[in-house]
């Protein structure tokens, strides 16, 4: 699940990543446009069932993503703004932010 809040003058974006606890037994990291693909900067956290973590993006762009759910399985996001093929022959979560 996304969730999407501004800050008062619009110049960032702050998106909550949120998935079933289910997914993933000991770790959740996200990786995409906005780390560089780094699977070791932004670590969801284990809250209230469910993994989270917050990450702050600029808008009026599209950013690709993916989670790795326990180190090494690659998963989209159910919920994503959409989804396109990637040079790997499968497919990467989408974030469009407006305004």
């Amino acid at each position: 699940m996304l969730q999407k809040k501004f800050t008062p003058k619009r110049t960032i974006c702050r998106v909550t990543f949120s998935i079933p606890g289910e997914w993933a037994e000991n770790e959740v990291a996200i990786a995409g446009d906005f780390n560089d693909w780094n699977t070791e900067t932004d670590k969801l956290v284990r809250k209230n069932g469910r993994w989270e973590t917050l990450i702050r993006v600029k808008p009026n762009s599209t950013y690709r993503f993916k989670y790795i759910l326990d180190g090494e399985h690659w998963e989209n996001d159910d919920a994503a703004d959409g989804y396109t093929t990637n040079e790997f022959g499968t497919e990467d979560s989408l974030l469009k932010v407006g305004k």
